[in-house]
């Protein structure tokens, strides 16, 4: 595999272009004065060391070298290896509800930026463990596969919006089944799922695959946001709130009830998040009374840097341009090495 760390700086090869067509712009136009100022075979003689040549060479070397510096400034790299780590851990899946009651601003700003700040700083005091997003509504999915690469997991968590998935609703078993799935073979890690809900219009039989994950080994944290008396929910880019068919504004309400039974049947614990970091402590805490096992990381890949190579041909041509004169030199005009003498019997 090639590519360039720093692909942005290639725009810089513009300038190669540019540079020639002054170049060129700008030698036209001393040809032009020169004839103007007299006869071509007289200005020859009255100046017998100048060369034609030596300029448009010397140009061309440097524009060369440019283009290879330019070139190992973006860092070409080429060739990968792959290897396997193992760390002590454990594996944490986080379940996120995204329907669109997440919306409701009963806790700042709304439930689901309030639910990415606290998964944002559970992921800062990840050091060797695994995480894993799913994302759910009427529907559920993996959003990002269990990993050990923070940077990509706060890259998705950031993008996550009600839009992603057109089924509304609150499928809770299925963002369980879905997040069970995820840690995919049998391991010696410890293991948890992180339900992130307002627990509203429950539609499936969350209790009973939060007893299965218990069964497998697997426990499940519910983290509850928002209140039990409730909010109306935003219409996104309008100053209005969601009503229903009767054209009552919809009131969204956090279940709380509903989160206790499907903590307690996967043996984890309930806690409320609201606009402190009560929630996110707790659950700190009951992931850090997880065993840490060790585990292995995803596959890495690792690019050899080969700006070197362009770096020093660059530094070759640039000393070959230092020892190119742009007049003649009496002790090499002979070697005829720009094949000048050809140039002139032509002319």
């Amino acid at each position: 595999m090639f590519r360039f760390a720093n692909i942005e700086i290639l725009w810089l090869l513009w300038t190669v272009p540019a540079f020639a067509i002054a170049y060129f712009w700008y030698t036209k136009r001393k040809r032009k004065q020169l004839e103007e100022f007299g006869d071509a075979e007289l200005m020859e003689q009255l100046m017998p060391n100048a060369s034609r040549v030596r300029p448009t060479v010397k140009f061309t070397i440097l524009m060369v070298a440019l283009t290879l510096l330019i070139v190992a400034a973006a860092r070409p790299q080429f060739g990968q290896s792959e290897r396997t780590e193992k760390r002590q851990g454990i594996e944490a899946v986080v379940a996120l509800d995204i329907s669109n009651s997440m919306l409701a601003e009963d806790v700042a700003p709304n439930r689901l930026d309030r639910a990415k700040q606290m998964l944002s700083k559970l992921m800062d005091n990840m050091v060797d463990d695994k995480v894993g997003l799913v994302v759910f509504a009427g529907d559920a999915f993996v959003q990002l596969p269990i990993t050990c690469d923070y940077v990509s997991a706060k890259m998705f968590l950031n993008s996550i919006k009600p839009e992603l998935i057109k089924t509304q609703g609150t499928a809770i078993g299925a963002a369980l089944s879905t997040s069970i799935r995820c840690f995919g073979e049998q391991s010696d890690a410890s293991r948890a799922i992180i339900l992130i809900t307002d627990g509203e219009n429950h539609e499936d039989d969350a209790v009973a695959v939060a007893q299965r994950a218990k069964e497998q080994g697997i426990r499940v944290l519910v983290v509850g946001i928002g209140k039990p008396e409730g909010s109306p929910i935003p219409l996104p880019g309008t100053n209005n709130f969601i009503k229903d068919r009767q054209g009552n504004v919809v009131v969204s309400r956090l279940n709380e009830e509903m989160c206790r039974e499907i903590a307690q049947a996967g043996g984890g614990i309930y806690v409320r998040c609201d606009n402190t970091n009560t929630a996110t402590k707790a659950i700190q805490k009951e992931l850090d009374k997880l065993g840490k096992q060790e585990i292995e990381t995803q596959v890495f890949t690792d690019y050899n840097e080969q700006f070197q190579s362009f770096a020093l041909f660059a530094l070759l041509l640039l000393v070959i341009d230092f020892f190119i004169f742009n007049r003649k030199n009496k002790a090499i005009t002979r070697l005829d090495i720009f094949g000048e003498s050809g140039v002139k019997n032509q002319e």
